[in-house]
Protein backbone atom coordinates (compact mmCIF):
# COMPACT_ATOMS: atom_id res chain seq x y z
CA UNK A 1 0.00 0.00 0.00
CA UNK A 2 3.10 2.54 -0.69
CA UNK A 3 2.58 5.02 -4.16
CA UNK A 4 5.87 6.43 -3.67
CA UNK A 5 6.75 8.04 -7.07
CA UNK A 6 3.31 7.83 -7.63
CA UNK A 7 1.76 10.01 -5.78
CA UNK A 8 4.08 12.71 -7.06
CA UNK A 9 3.65 12.06 -10.50
CA UNK A 10 -0.55 11.90 -9.69
CA UNK A 11 -1.27 13.90 -7.38
CA UNK A 12 -4.76 14.52 -8.13
CA UNK A 13 -5.46 11.39 -9.80
CA UNK A 14 -7.72 9.12 -7.84
CA UNK A 15 -6.64 6.53 -5.97
CA UNK A 16 -9.34 4.63 -4.02
CA UNK A 17 -12.75 5.32 -3.96
CA UNK A 18 -15.99 3.36 -2.69
CA UNK A 19 -18.56 1.80 -4.91
CA UNK A 20 -21.36 2.22 -2.37
CA UNK A 21 -21.12 5.77 -1.02
CA UNK A 22 -18.69 7.32 -4.16
CA UNK A 23 -16.51 8.50 -1.38
CA UNK A 24 -12.75 8.63 -2.69
CA UNK A 25 -9.31 9.63 -1.85
CA UNK A 26 -6.68 11.00 -4.43
CA UNK A 27 -3.26 9.95 -4.47
CA UNK A 28 -2.16 13.16 -2.71
CA UNK A 29 -4.59 12.77 0.18
CA UNK A 30 -4.08 8.62 0.25
CA UNK A 31 -0.33 10.01 1.31
CA UNK A 32 -0.84 12.61 3.78
CA UNK A 33 -3.55 10.39 5.75
CA UNK A 34 -0.97 7.41 5.60
CA UNK A 35 1.59 9.90 6.58
CA UNK A 36 0.45 11.13 9.18
CA UNK A 37 -0.57 7.44 10.90
CA UNK A 38 3.04 6.81 10.18
CA UNK A 39 4.17 9.55 12.33
CA UNK A 40 1.60 8.55 15.40
CA UNK A 41 3.48 5.00 15.54
CA UNK A 42 6.64 6.66 15.73
CA UNK A 43 5.23 9.36 18.20
CA UNK A 44 4.51 6.40 20.61
CA UNK A 45 7.71 4.49 20.06
CA UNK A 46 6.45 1.69 17.67
CA UNK A 47 9.77 1.04 15.19
CA UNK A 48 10.43 -1.79 12.68
CA UNK A 49 9.44 -5.07 13.40
CA UNK A 50 6.27 -4.45 15.91
CA UNK A 51 2.66 -5.55 15.25
CA UNK A 52 -0.59 -4.38 14.96
CA UNK A 53 -3.79 -4.97 13.77
CA UNK A 54 -6.79 -3.73 11.93
CA UNK A 55 -9.78 -5.26 12.42
CA UNK A 56 -12.07 -3.01 9.40
CA UNK A 57 -14.25 -3.68 6.87
CA UNK A 58 -13.67 -2.72 3.25
CA UNK A 59 -13.42 1.29 3.67
CA UNK A 60 -10.51 4.16 2.86
CA UNK A 61 -9.41 3.85 6.19
CA UNK A 62 -8.46 0.62 5.85
CA UNK A 63 -6.04 1.02 3.18
CA UNK A 64 -4.93 4.04 5.04
CA UNK A 65 -3.80 2.21 8.01
CA UNK A 66 -2.38 -0.54 5.76
CA UNK A 67 -0.41 2.19 3.92
CA UNK A 68 0.87 3.49 7.60
CA UNK A 69 2.05 0.19 8.35
CA UNK A 70 3.93 -0.63 4.99
CA UNK A 71 5.99 2.28 5.46
CA UNK A 72 7.06 2.13 8.99
CA UNK A 73 8.91 -1.55 8.85
CA UNK A 74 5.51 -3.05 10.79
CA UNK A 75 4.08 -6.38 10.74
CA UNK A 76 -0.07 -5.23 10.11
CA UNK A 77 -2.22 -8.03 10.91
CA UNK A 78 -5.77 -8.02 9.30
CA UNK A 79 -8.66 -9.32 11.06
CA UNK A 80 -11.67 -10.45 9.47
CA UNK A 81 -14.41 -8.28 10.59
CA UNK A 82 -16.71 -10.95 11.29
CA UNK A 83 -15.12 -12.65 13.61
CA UNK A 84 -16.04 -12.70 17.39
CA UNK A 85 -15.10 -11.20 20.04
CA UNK A 86 -13.24 -14.65 21.28
CA UNK A 87 -11.97 -15.42 17.73
CA UNK A 88 -10.52 -12.03 17.15
CA UNK A 89 -9.09 -11.33 20.43
CA UNK A 90 -7.13 -14.92 19.90
CA UNK A 91 -5.92 -13.08 17.07
CA UNK A 92 -4.72 -9.69 18.58
CA UNK A 93 -3.15 -11.58 21.35
CA UNK A 94 -1.41 -14.00 18.83
CA UNK A 95 -0.04 -11.34 17.30
CA UNK A 96 1.45 -9.32 19.81
CA UNK A 97 -0.08 -6.09 18.40
CA UNK A 98 0.70 -3.04 20.17
CA UNK A 99 -1.87 -0.67 19.07
CA UNK A 100 -5.74 -1.83 17.46
CA UNK A 101 -7.01 0.15 15.19
CA UNK A 102 -11.19 -0.46 14.14
CA UNK A 103 -14.18 1.55 12.95
CA UNK A 104 -17.53 1.98 13.94
CA UNK A 105 -19.24 -0.30 11.44
CA UNK A 106 -18.07 -3.51 13.97
CA UNK A 107 -18.62 -1.59 17.24
CA UNK A 108 -20.17 -4.23 19.08
CA UNK A 109 -17.10 -6.76 18.46
CA UNK A 110 -14.61 -3.79 19.20
CA UNK A 111 -15.87 -2.64 22.50
CA UNK A 112 -15.13 -6.38 23.91
CA UNK A 113 -11.91 -6.30 22.76
CA UNK A 114 -9.69 -4.06 25.53
CA UNK A 115 -10.82 -6.48 28.05
CA UNK A 116 -9.89 -9.37 26.39
CA UNK A 117 -6.19 -7.96 25.30
CA UNK A 118 -4.99 -5.93 27.81
CA UNK A 119 -1.34 -5.91 26.63
CA UNK A 120 -2.38 -3.39 23.70
CA UNK A 121 -1.34 -0.41 23.87
CA UNK A 122 -3.86 2.04 22.00
CA UNK A 123 -6.95 1.15 21.14
CA UNK A 124 -8.27 3.51 17.59
CA UNK A 125 -11.60 3.58 15.69
CA UNK A 126 -12.75 5.51 12.61
CA UNK A 127 -16.06 7.61 13.65
CA UNK A 128 -15.85 6.65 17.03
CA UNK A 129 -19.06 7.33 19.32
CA UNK A 130 -19.25 9.72 22.09
CA UNK A 131 -19.00 8.57 25.18
CA UNK A 132 -17.18 4.99 24.00
CA UNK A 133 -14.66 3.99 27.02
CA UNK A 134 -11.29 2.97 25.62
CA UNK A 135 -11.39 3.89 22.42
CA UNK A 136 -9.80 7.41 20.95
CA UNK A 137 -11.13 8.70 17.87
CA UNK A 138 -8.37 8.14 14.57
CA UNK A 139 -9.19 11.40 12.41
CA UNK A 140 -8.64 13.43 16.03
CA UNK A 141 -5.56 11.44 17.25
CA UNK A 142 -3.59 11.68 13.91
CA UNK A 143 -4.77 15.41 12.94
CA UNK A 144 -1.83 16.90 14.93
CA UNK A 145 1.11 14.72 12.99
CA UNK A 146 2.53 15.93 9.62
CA UNK A 147 1.74 15.10 6.19
CA UNK A 148 5.09 14.45 5.23
CA UNK A 149 6.70 11.42 5.49
CA UNK A 150 8.61 9.51 7.92
CA UNK A 151 12.12 10.55 8.09
CA UNK A 152 13.12 6.61 8.42
CA UNK A 153 10.47 4.92 6.14
CA UNK A 154 11.31 1.46 5.82
CA UNK A 155 9.31 -1.77 4.05
CA UNK A 156 6.18 -3.45 6.10
CA UNK A 157 4.32 -6.58 5.70
CA UNK A 158 0.98 -7.64 6.45
CA UNK A 159 1.29 -10.22 9.08
CA UNK A 160 -1.91 -12.13 7.39
CA UNK A 161 -3.51 -15.34 9.40
CA UNK A 162 -4.54 -18.17 7.57
CA UNK A 163 -8.49 -19.02 7.31
CA UNK A 164 -9.00 -21.31 9.98
CA UNK A 165 -10.57 -23.76 8.41
CA UNK A 166 -9.17 -26.92 10.62
CA UNK A 167 -7.99 -25.54 14.22
CA UNK A 168 -7.25 -22.02 15.01
CA UNK A 169 -5.79 -19.72 12.44
CA UNK A 170 -2.38 -19.06 12.41
CA UNK A 171 -0.26 -15.91 11.25
CA UNK A 172 1.82 -16.15 8.81
CA UNK A 173 5.46 -14.58 9.20
CA UNK A 174 7.57 -13.93 6.79
CA UNK A 175 11.12 -12.31 7.19
CA UNK A 176 11.31 -8.80 7.27
CA UNK A 177 14.29 -7.13 5.32
CA UNK A 178 15.63 -3.73 5.69
CA UNK A 179 14.45 -2.77 2.82
CA UNK A 180 13.04 0.85 1.16
CA UNK A 181 9.00 0.63 1.01
CA UNK A 182 9.66 1.51 -2.88
CA UNK A 183 11.23 -1.93 -3.07
CA UNK A 184 9.04 -5.13 -2.20
CA UNK A 185 10.06 -8.40 -1.01
CA UNK A 186 11.00 -9.91 -4.48
CA UNK A 187 7.71 -12.50 -3.83
CA UNK A 188 6.26 -9.70 -4.52
CA UNK A 189 7.48 -7.78 -7.14
CA UNK A 190 5.94 -10.82 -9.22
CA UNK A 191 2.57 -9.23 -8.45
CA UNK A 192 2.23 -7.26 -11.74
CA UNK A 193 2.60 -10.78 -13.63
CA UNK A 194 -0.39 -12.23 -11.57
CA UNK A 195 -2.44 -9.52 -11.81
CA UNK A 196 -1.31 -8.22 -15.52
CA UNK A 197 -1.71 -4.51 -14.06
CA UNK A 198 -0.56 -1.51 -15.74
CA UNK A 199 -0.18 2.70 -14.89
CA UNK A 200 -3.48 3.79 -16.04
CA UNK A 201 -5.43 1.08 -15.02
CA UNK A 202 -9.29 0.51 -13.32
CA UNK A 203 -9.05 -2.50 -10.83
CA UNK A 204 -12.34 -3.48 -9.32
CA UNK A 205 -11.77 -5.04 -5.93
CA UNK A 206 -15.07 -6.68 -5.34
CA UNK A 207 -13.20 -9.20 -2.08
CA UNK A 208 -12.68 -8.72 1.49
CA UNK A 209 -9.44 -6.72 2.24
CA UNK A 210 -8.14 -9.21 5.26
CA UNK A 211 -7.19 -12.08 2.33
CA UNK A 212 -3.93 -12.32 1.24
CA UNK A 213 -5.37 -12.06 -2.79
CA UNK A 214 -7.13 -9.06 -2.46
CA UNK A 215 -4.77 -7.18 0.14
CA UNK A 216 -1.75 -7.87 -2.36
CA UNK A 217 -4.06 -6.83 -6.04
CA UNK A 218 -4.94 -3.93 -4.05
CA UNK A 219 -1.74 -2.78 -2.87
CA UNK A 220 -0.79 -3.71 -6.66
CA UNK A 221 -2.81 -1.42 -7.93
CA UNK A 222 -1.66 1.62 -5.80
CA UNK A 223 1.92 1.13 -6.27
CA UNK A 224 1.35 0.96 -10.08
CA UNK A 225 -0.82 4.21 -9.81
CA UNK A 226 -4.00 3.17 -10.70
CA UNK A 227 -7.43 4.17 -9.47
CA UNK A 228 -9.16 0.78 -7.28
CA UNK A 229 -12.85 0.88 -6.97
CA UNK A 230 -13.54 -1.10 -3.63
CA UNK A 231 -16.74 -2.69 -3.13
CA UNK A 232 -17.82 -3.44 0.44
CA UNK A 233 -19.64 -6.53 -0.42
CA UNK A 234 -20.00 -8.61 -3.96
CA UNK A 235 -23.13 -8.63 -5.64
CA UNK A 236 -23.30 -9.79 -9.41
CA UNK A 237 -24.90 -7.61 -10.81
CA UNK A 238 -23.44 -5.00 -9.29
CA UNK A 239 -20.19 -5.94 -10.12
CA UNK A 240 -21.41 -5.68 -13.75
CA UNK A 241 -22.69 -1.64 -13.44
CA UNK A 242 -19.51 -0.62 -12.03
CA UNK A 243 -17.48 -2.09 -14.81
CA UNK A 244 -19.52 0.31 -16.71
CA UNK A 245 -19.65 3.15 -14.83
CA UNK A 246 -15.88 3.24 -14.19
CA UNK A 247 -14.14 1.47 -17.31
CA UNK A 248 -13.16 -0.96 -15.26
CA UNK A 249 -9.92 -2.89 -16.86
CA UNK A 250 -9.01 -5.29 -14.34
CA UNK A 251 -10.47 -7.42 -11.56
CA UNK A 252 -9.34 -10.25 -8.70
CA UNK A 253 -12.18 -12.71 -8.22
CA UNK A 254 -12.82 -16.25 -6.59
CA UNK A 255 -14.82 -18.67 -8.61
CA UNK A 256 -17.67 -18.20 -6.78
CA UNK A 257 -17.90 -14.90 -8.12
CA UNK A 258 -17.64 -15.85 -11.90
CA UNK A 259 -20.70 -18.49 -11.05
CA UNK A 260 -22.76 -16.07 -9.74
CA UNK A 261 -22.58 -13.46 -12.51
CA UNK A 262 -23.04 -16.58 -15.09
CA UNK A 263 -26.02 -17.58 -13.29
CA UNK A 264 -27.88 -13.90 -13.89
CA UNK A 265 -30.18 -14.09 -16.88
CA UNK A 266 -29.35 -13.26 -20.13
CA UNK A 267 -30.84 -10.01 -20.49
CA UNK A 268 -29.55 -9.30 -16.87
CA UNK A 269 -25.62 -9.36 -18.40
CA UNK A 270 -26.37 -7.86 -21.84
CA UNK A 271 -27.55 -5.06 -20.38
CA UNK A 272 -24.15 -3.71 -19.17
CA UNK A 273 -21.18 -2.68 -21.29
CA UNK A 274 -17.56 -4.91 -19.90
CA UNK A 275 -15.99 -3.77 -23.03
CA UNK A 276 -13.60 -2.12 -20.95
CA UNK A 277 -12.03 -5.34 -19.39
CA UNK A 278 -8.61 -6.13 -20.24
CA UNK A 279 -7.79 -9.02 -17.20
CA UNK A 280 -9.65 -11.18 -14.58
CA UNK A 281 -7.64 -12.50 -12.31
CA UNK A 282 -8.88 -15.43 -10.33
CA UNK A 283 -7.82 -17.89 -7.88
CA UNK A 284 -8.07 -18.79 -4.07
CA UNK A 285 -10.26 -22.06 -4.49
CA UNK A 286 -10.63 -24.51 -7.38
CA UNK A 287 -12.47 -22.93 -10.93
CA UNK A 288 -15.13 -25.51 -12.29
CA UNK A 289 -13.71 -25.84 -15.98
CA UNK A 290 -17.26 -25.09 -16.95
CA UNK A 291 -17.40 -22.06 -15.22
CA UNK A 292 -14.29 -21.01 -17.08
CA UNK A 293 -15.02 -22.09 -20.68
CA UNK A 294 -18.39 -19.84 -20.18
CA UNK A 295 -16.24 -16.97 -18.99
CA UNK A 296 -13.79 -16.98 -21.88
CA UNK A 297 -16.35 -17.93 -24.64
CA UNK A 298 -18.31 -14.55 -23.23
CA UNK A 299 -15.70 -12.42 -22.71
CA UNK A 300 -12.83 -13.67 -24.67
CA UNK A 301 -9.39 -14.73 -23.63
CA UNK A 302 -9.00 -12.13 -20.70
CA UNK A 303 -8.89 -15.11 -17.52
CA UNK A 304 -5.99 -15.10 -15.80
CA UNK A 305 -5.79 -18.19 -12.90
CA UNK A 306 -3.05 -17.99 -10.15
CA UNK A 307 -2.67 -20.64 -7.61
CA UNK A 308 -0.75 -20.21 -4.59
CA UNK A 309 -1.31 -19.53 -0.93
CA UNK A 310 -1.32 -16.96 2.14
CA UNK A 311 2.17 -18.16 2.82
CA UNK A 312 3.36 -17.05 -0.49
CA UNK A 313 5.73 -19.97 -1.09
CA UNK A 314 5.46 -19.91 -4.26
CA UNK A 315 3.04 -18.83 -7.35
CA UNK A 316 1.70 -20.85 -10.35
CA UNK A 317 -0.22 -18.79 -13.21
CA UNK A 318 -2.09 -19.55 -16.48
CA UNK A 319 -3.63 -17.51 -18.97
CA UNK A 320 -6.52 -18.26 -20.97
CA UNK A 321 -5.06 -19.46 -24.17
CA UNK A 322 -2.36 -21.98 -21.89
CA UNK A 323 -5.72 -23.04 -19.98
CA UNK A 324 -7.44 -23.60 -23.30
CA UNK A 325 -4.52 -25.76 -24.71
CA UNK A 326 -4.37 -27.53 -20.98
CA UNK A 327 -8.10 -27.84 -20.08
CA UNK A 328 -7.95 -27.84 -15.86
CA UNK A 329 -4.38 -26.73 -15.23
CA UNK A 330 -3.73 -24.48 -12.83
CA UNK A 331 -0.38 -23.14 -14.77
CA UNK A 332 3.40 -23.07 -14.69
CA UNK A 333 5.72 -21.88 -11.99
CA UNK A 334 5.79 -18.51 -11.86
CA UNK A 335 8.26 -18.59 -8.72
CA UNK A 336 9.44 -21.82 -7.41
CA UNK A 337 9.86 -24.58 -8.34
CA UNK A 338 6.99 -27.41 -8.29
CA UNK A 339 7.69 -31.39 -7.03
CA UNK A 340 4.56 -34.01 -7.02
CA UNK A 341 5.59 -36.60 -4.04
CA UNK A 342 4.51 -39.38 -2.76
CA UNK A 343 3.69 -40.83 0.62
CA UNK A 344 7.22 -41.23 1.58
CA UNK A 345 8.78 -38.43 -0.18
CA UNK A 346 9.59 -39.53 -3.89
CA UNK A 347 9.59 -37.81 -6.89
CA UNK A 348 6.09 -38.81 -8.63
CA UNK A 349 5.64 -39.34 -12.66
CA UNK A 350 3.76 -36.78 -14.96
CA UNK A 351 0.18 -37.94 -14.15
CA UNK A 352 0.41 -39.54 -10.79
CA UNK A 353 -1.47 -37.66 -8.15
CA UNK A 354 1.05 -36.46 -5.23
CA UNK A 355 1.45 -33.99 -2.45
CA UNK A 356 2.30 -30.26 -4.63
CA UNK A 357 5.80 -29.19 -3.12
CA UNK A 358 6.88 -26.00 -4.23
CA UNK A 359 10.96 -25.45 -3.89
CA UNK A 360 13.27 -22.01 -4.14
CA UNK A 361 10.55 -19.70 -3.04
CA UNK A 362 10.07 -17.57 0.28
CA UNK A 363 10.42 -18.54 3.56
CA UNK A 364 7.45 -18.18 6.13
CA UNK A 365 6.84 -19.47 9.12
CA UNK A 366 3.59 -19.95 11.08
CA UNK A 367 4.01 -17.74 14.49
CA UNK A 368 4.07 -19.32 17.65
CA UNK A 369 3.86 -22.75 16.13
CA UNK A 370 7.07 -24.24 15.48
CA UNK A 371 5.42 -27.90 14.78
CA UNK A 372 3.18 -26.39 12.29
CA UNK A 373 5.75 -24.52 10.30
CA UNK A 374 8.02 -28.24 10.33
CA UNK A 375 5.08 -30.24 8.93
CA UNK A 376 4.77 -27.83 6.10
CA UNK A 377 8.80 -27.46 5.18
CA UNK A 378 11.25 -30.55 4.06
CA UNK A 379 13.75 -31.07 6.45
CA UNK A 380 16.13 -28.99 5.20
CA UNK A 381 13.82 -25.87 4.65
CA UNK A 382 14.21 -25.86 1.19
CA UNK A 383 10.86 -26.92 0.27
CA UNK A 384 7.00 -26.28 1.59
CA UNK A 385 3.43 -27.57 0.72
CA UNK A 386 -0.24 -26.43 1.77
CA UNK A 387 -1.51 -29.78 1.39
CA UNK A 388 -2.77 -30.04 -2.09
CA UNK A 389 -3.05 -32.71 -4.07
CA UNK A 390 -2.16 -32.44 -7.56
CA UNK A 391 -0.03 -34.17 -10.91
CA UNK A 392 2.19 -32.27 -13.83
CA UNK A 393 1.57 -33.52 -17.44
CA UNK A 394 4.73 -34.23 -19.82
CA UNK A 395 4.81 -30.34 -20.22
CA UNK A 396 4.83 -29.50 -16.88
CA UNK A 397 1.55 -28.52 -16.26
CA UNK A 398 -0.15 -28.66 -12.49
CA UNK A 399 -3.63 -29.80 -12.58
CA UNK A 400 -4.76 -29.84 -8.67
CA UNK A 401 -7.07 -33.00 -7.56
CA UNK A 402 -7.91 -32.09 -4.34
CA UNK A 403 -6.69 -31.40 -0.28
CA UNK A 404 -4.95 -33.97 1.07
CA UNK A 405 -7.59 -34.34 4.02
CA UNK A 406 -10.14 -34.51 1.91
CA UNK A 407 -9.56 -37.29 -0.01
CA UNK A 408 -11.87 -40.43 -0.52
CA UNK A 409 -10.85 -44.26 0.27
CA UNK A 410 -13.25 -46.00 -1.11
CA UNK A 411 -13.07 -49.57 -1.01
CA UNK A 412 -8.83 -49.24 -0.78
CA UNK A 413 -9.17 -46.53 -3.69
CA UNK A 414 -8.06 -42.98 -3.49
CA UNK A 415 -11.05 -40.60 -5.30
CA UNK A 416 -10.61 -36.86 -5.25
CA UNK A 417 -13.42 -34.79 -4.76
CA UNK A 418 -12.32 -32.30 -7.30
CA UNK A 419 -12.87 -34.13 -10.10
CA UNK A 420 -16.81 -35.18 -9.37
CA UNK A 421 -17.48 -31.64 -8.22
CA UNK A 422 -16.17 -30.46 -11.99
CA UNK A 423 -18.69 -32.35 -13.50
CA UNK A 424 -21.48 -31.63 -11.21
CA UNK A 425 -20.91 -27.94 -11.48
CA UNK A 426 -21.99 -28.41 -15.05
CA UNK A 427 -25.34 -29.59 -14.24
CA UNK A 428 -27.76 -26.52 -15.39
CA UNK A 429 -29.49 -27.19 -11.55
CA UNK A 430 -26.49 -26.88 -9.61
CA UNK A 431 -25.58 -23.45 -8.33
CA UNK A 432 -22.63 -24.87 -5.93
CA UNK A 433 -21.42 -27.89 -5.06
CA UNK A 434 -18.92 -29.79 -2.64
CA UNK A 435 -18.27 -33.47 -2.82
CA UNK A 436 -17.19 -35.74 0.69
CA UNK A 437 -16.51 -38.94 1.90
CA UNK A 438 -18.94 -39.98 4.55
CA UNK A 439 -18.69 -43.26 6.67
CA UNK A 440 -19.79 -46.62 5.13
CA UNK A 441 -19.69 -49.84 6.63
CA UNK A 442 -19.12 -52.18 3.25
CA UNK A 443 -16.39 -49.68 1.61
CA UNK A 444 -15.14 -47.65 4.53
CA UNK A 445 -16.05 -44.29 2.83
CA UNK A 446 -19.49 -42.95 0.36
CA UNK A 447 -18.83 -40.70 -1.36
CA UNK A 448 -21.76 -37.97 -1.20
CA UNK A 449 -22.45 -34.67 -3.11
CA UNK A 450 -24.05 -31.76 -1.47
CA UNK A 451 -25.64 -29.15 -3.58
CA UNK A 452 -27.34 -25.65 -4.05
CA UNK A 453 -29.88 -25.74 -6.42
CA UNK A 454 -30.35 -22.56 -8.70
CA UNK A 455 -33.63 -20.26 -7.76
CA UNK A 456 -36.72 -21.87 -9.26
CA UNK A 457 -35.38 -25.61 -9.69
CA UNK A 458 -38.00 -28.42 -8.47
CA UNK A 459 -36.64 -30.57 -6.35
CA UNK A 460 -38.36 -33.41 -6.96
CA UNK A 461 -36.14 -36.37 -9.03
CA UNK A 462 -33.15 -33.94 -8.88
CA UNK A 463 -31.03 -36.44 -6.76
CA UNK A 464 -31.52 -39.22 -9.43
CA UNK A 465 -30.93 -36.86 -11.90
CA UNK A 466 -27.77 -35.34 -10.46
CA UNK A 467 -25.95 -39.06 -10.26
CA UNK A 468 -27.25 -40.20 -13.58
CA UNK A 469 -25.13 -36.78 -14.69
CA UNK A 470 -22.53 -37.88 -13.72
CA UNK A 471 -22.55 -41.22 -14.10
CA UNK A 472 -22.53 -40.56 -17.77
CA UNK A 473 -19.50 -38.38 -17.52
CA UNK A 474 -17.43 -40.25 -15.11
CA UNK A 475 -16.49 -44.03 -13.93
CA UNK A 476 -19.05 -45.42 -11.57
CA UNK A 477 -17.16 -45.76 -8.63
CA UNK A 478 -16.26 -41.96 -8.56
CA UNK A 479 -19.80 -41.15 -8.44
CA UNK A 480 -21.84 -39.61 -5.63
CA UNK A 481 -24.21 -43.18 -3.81
CA UNK A 482 -26.52 -40.20 -2.10
CA UNK A 483 -27.26 -36.56 -3.23
CA UNK A 484 -27.91 -34.20 -0.67
CA UNK A 485 -29.82 -30.87 -1.74
CA UNK A 486 -29.12 -27.83 1.15
CA UNK A 487 -29.86 -23.42 1.13
CA UNK A 488 -26.95 -22.36 0.78
CA UNK A 489 -22.91 -24.20 0.90
CA UNK A 490 -20.87 -23.15 3.49
CA UNK A 491 -18.44 -20.70 2.40
CA UNK A 492 -16.29 -17.98 3.68
CA UNK A 493 -16.30 -14.40 2.89
CA UNK A 494 -14.07 -14.53 0.29
CA UNK A 495 -15.91 -17.12 -1.75
CA UNK A 496 -13.90 -20.20 -0.58
CA UNK A 497 -15.61 -23.61 0.32
CA UNK A 498 -15.71 -24.64 4.30
CA UNK A 499 -15.58 -28.43 3.10
CA UNK A 500 -14.49 -29.09 6.67
CA UNK A 501 -18.04 -28.05 8.43
CA UNK A 502 -19.65 -30.46 6.00
CA UNK A 503 -17.23 -33.13 6.58
CA UNK A 504 -18.12 -32.46 10.58
CA UNK A 505 -21.69 -32.05 10.02
CA UNK A 506 -22.12 -35.45 7.67
CA UNK A 507 -20.12 -37.49 10.08
CA UNK A 508 -21.70 -36.13 12.88
CA UNK A 509 -24.98 -37.32 11.89
CA UNK A 510 -23.79 -40.52 10.98
CA UNK A 511 -24.87 -43.74 13.36
CA UNK A 512 -22.52 -44.85 15.47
Amino acid sequence: MYPGKRALQYPDRIALVMADSGASLTYAQFEAAANQLAHFYRDIGIQPGDRVAYMMENCLANVVAQGAGERTGLYYTLINFHLTADEAAYIVNDSAARVVVTTRAVLDVARELPARCPHVERWLMVDRPEGLDGFEDLDEVVAQYPTSPVADERLGLALLYSSGTTGKPKGVLRPRLDLDPADPLPIFQLVPKVYHTRADMVFLQPAPLYHSGPQSATAESLRCGGTCVIMPKFDAERFLQLVEQYGVTNSLVVPTMLSRILQLPAEVREKYDVSSLEAIAHGAAPCPPSVKRAMIDWLGPILFEYYGSTEANGSVICDSHEWLAHPGTVGKPLVGELFILGPDGEQLPAGQPGVVWIKGATNFQYLNDPEKTKAAQSADGSMSTNGDIGYLDEDGYLYLTDRVGFTIVSGGVNIYPREVEDVLAAHPAVADVAVIGVPDEDMGEAVKAVVELRPGVPTDGIEAEIIEFCRSRLAKFKCPRSVDVIDAMPRNTNGKLMKTELVKRYRATQPA
